[in-house]
């Protein structure tokens, strides 16, 4: 459209008009600013007190130049508390067009001598006001969650902080608890046209760190990184509150740009660690060393949404993976998360794995193809739809040579030796050498077809892992917010067992699963052989190993000889195997309890069509404990095995998840499967170890019994 003059002169004029009344406004402001500093003081003093129980104290306040306020004595004390803030001088100046806008951006900070004590004695602390909410008289409602515009609030904040120019000198933070204290101190910390420099002491001189870099706020990027002066960056608190020693020699970030696309906020950035060291009990027994990796991301925030994109690459050493990481809010919380590598080889595969994570794989030579997709989504709201999908596919992947620990060892006699609590119990030869050891085809079809039902029906036609029971473990401990349930298969079991040490660690973990991998994809050993072994190497009670010594323990048996109801007895304990002599009479019959149990499997037996259908228990009231050990019976253990059936318990006092958690497991069949059978609730209780206080009151019980009987 096309300005008329006449258009023009009036646009002209009131622009004009609006600029004057601007200058004059700013020439009136300008004459009364100390007038309007010393209100706006007073007014964040009254704040400070009324909302906040803070005693704010300023000696004297004035401007300096146009734009820049100049502080004295600046102290700051929550009433009853210990003080919080102390600052000798301090300037901050803003820049004036941004502000006309409404926009507070800083030009410089001057701090000279200034301190920050952070404090918290038991449950109190001199800094819990930032994190108070304000009351206020309506209501709140409960509407969706705008991270994207949350996000975007916080970056444009904590940017419009950074000045153009900084210039602090001798400021520490100080912070102390309970468990200790910690200490940062700079001489020097500046900011010169975008140029980022700072020495940190932590704890005095107990160690130096730099920070350097550039910011630039306008264009909302940043690069930083922090180092150590010929050494490396440690945080001795972190070991001391936690118990996690961390180290590295360089650690770095990027933010390359913010942008907003209508609800969304996409960041995209970067962060990389050099030669990282992360040592702590529930996550491996040994320094883990990271020597490179780093991570690319584009981070999108949105409406009850928060994710990084599948365009991000995670790279540790020569390879690369590809995350998509997204945590959904509401209407119900959603976890997903997908893995994703292109093809690689597999030497550069095992080569990137951090030194000290998998000590049995180190030192091996590998040739092949490797690939690895999962697939893992949960809703909240609906657990039972839980997504879980685990593929690592080969291609020609051979082991060329061994490294630490040769994987085939099982083909052959070896050495077995059992851990309680850390301390070993004998060694026990796996193999003709031992008199005790049984050949697969010398054992009972009824022990060997219970123990299968019990704790891995599938396992002669699976490859290691039952994705099935994973998600069943899964839903289970997502519901009960704490680790509940396993999913080991035997083969894993047996990985756990013949190559491991007995460190209930995440690292541990991790290495079974790849053992199992490796074994079953390669075909290093066949499933018979695998399950002789198990059969002759786990615990079936107190100092008694492998089947051998177990059926002679119990019934004074061959192996050969063991009935459908002793086959089925013995399965039972293998989750628990310390309880085996608790689980009978002090006439040598099973308790009551336990025939929900042989219900529960030889129905499962008979259905599968390894057994005939049996309508009294299925072996039960046929089971006897030899004489000789009918007296005495022991309390029983904790200690157990991982299973796919039973619930599992941890060895530990506590495993990992449950330090997480804070919460106890429990132990009972799996419920889903008893009320197939229409097994009651109170049938559970065969699997469930009593109580302490429940055993001492039976046992009274069965006493006064006696005596009333005598």
């Amino acid at each position: 459209m096309k300005i008329s003059k006449k258009q023009y002169n009036i646009i002209r004029f009131v622009s004009i008009s609006l600029l004057g009344l601007v200058l004059i406004g700013g020439a009136i402001a300008y004459t009364k600013r100390e007038a309007l500093l010393s209100t706006a003081i007073k007014k964040a003093i009254r704040k400070a007190d009324k909302e906040y129980d803070l005693e704010l104290k300023i000696e004297s306040a004035g401007f300096v130049g146009l734009s820049s306020v100049s502080f004295k004595n600046i102290t700051v004390v929550p009433r009853g508390r210990d003080s919080l803030a102390r600052i000798l001088n301090f300037r901050v100046g803003v820049k004036l067009i941004p502000l006309i806008f409404g926009d507070i951006k800083l030009s410089e900070i001057k701090l000279d001598r200034g301190m920050i004590n952070l404090v918290k004695r038991d449950s109190l602390s001199n800094y819990e006001f930032l994190f108070r909410k304000q009351k206020t008289d309506e209501p709140e409602e409960k509407t969706e969650m705008d991270l994207g515009r949350l996000a975007n609030s916080l970056i444009n904040q904590l940017l419009y902080k950074i000045p153009d120019d900084m210039d602090i000198r001798d400021f520490e933070i100080k912070f102390r608890d309970d468990s200790g204290a910690v200490s940062l101190f700079t001489r020097s910390a500046t900011i010169d046209d975008g140029d980022v420099n700072s020495t940190i002491f932590i704890n005095g001189n107990e160690s130096v760190w730099h920070v350097e870099g550039t910011v630039e706020p306008g264009d909302k990027q940043l690069d930083l990184r922090l180092f150590a002066d010929n050494k490396k960056v440690e945080l001795p608190y972190l070991e001391k509150k936690f118990g996690l020693k961390l180290n590295f020699d360089t650690a770095m970030t990027e933010m390359r740009g913010v942008n907003r696309s209508g609800s969304q906020l996409e960041v995209n950035g970067s962060w990389r660690v050099k030669n990282l060291l992360v040592n702590h009990s529930r996550i491996a027994g040994n320094d883990i060393i990271v020597p490179d990796a780093s991570l690319d991301a584009d981070m999108v925030f949105g409406k009850n949404f928060v994710a990084i994109d599948s365009t991000s690459t995670i790279h540790l050493k020569n390879i690369q993976i590809h995350p998509f990481i997204k945590y959904t809010l509401s209407p119900s919380k959603i976890y997903e998360l997908k893995l994703h590598t292109e093809e690689l080889d597999a030497q550069e595969l095992m080569n990137s794995f951090p030194k000290g994570l998998f000590e049995s794989l180190e030192g091996i030579q590998v040739s092949g193809k490797l690939q690895y997709d999962l697939d893992f989504h949960l809703d909240s709201q609906n657990p039972d739809s839980v997504i879980f999908n685990s593929r690592l596919k080969n291609e020609g992947f051979k082991v060329i040579k061994w490294g630490k620990t040769n994987l085939q060892k099982i083909n052959s006699t070896f050495v077995y030796t059992p851990y309680e609590y850390g301390k070993p119990m004998r060694d026990i030869i796996i193999g003709p050498e031992n008199p005790n050891f049984v050949p697969i085809d010398q054992i009972s079809p009824n022990l060997k077809n219970a123990l299968l039902t019990a704790e891995d029906p599938s396992f002669y036609s699976h490859n290691g892992f039952v994705e099935a029971s994973i998600r069943s473990s899964i839903i289970t401990n997502f519901k009960a917010k704490a680790f509940k349930r396993g999913g080991s298969t035997i083969s894993m079991q047996l990985a756990k067992n013949v190559y491991l040490n007995r460190q209930k660690t995440l690292a541990r973990k991790i290495e079974e699963i790849l053992i199992v991998w490796i074994i079953e994809s390669g075909r290093l050993t066949s499933k018979q052989r695998m399950f002789e072994t198990y059969l002759n190497l786990i615990e079936w009670g107190r100092n008694v190993y492998g089947i051998g010594e177990a059926s002679r323990y119990y019934f004074d048996k061959h192996p050969s000889e063991l009935s459908l109801g002793e086959g089925i007895f013995l399965a039972s304990i293998v989750p628990r195997p310390k309880s085996g002599l608790y689980r009978f009479e002090g006439d040598g019959s099973l308790r009551s309890g336990l025939s929900s149990y042989f219900n529960f499997i030889g129905g499962i037996m008979a259905r599968r069509g390894l057994t005939a259908a049996d309508s009294i228990g299925y072996g039960f009231w046929n089971v006897r404990l030899k004489e000789s050990l009918r007296s005495g019976i022991p309390l029983a253990d904790s200690l157990i095995v991982d299973s796919l059936l039973i619930d599992d318990v941890s060895e530990d006092k506590e495993t990992f998840l449950q330090e997480i958690f804070g919460r106890k497991r429990l132990d009972t069949v799996h419920v889903k499967e008893l009320n197939k059978l229409k097994i009651t609730p109170k049938d559970t209780s065969v699997i469930n170890t009593p109580s302490r206080k429940e055993r001492r009151e039976q046992r009274k019980n069965e006493r006064d019994s006696k005596n009333k009987n005598q």
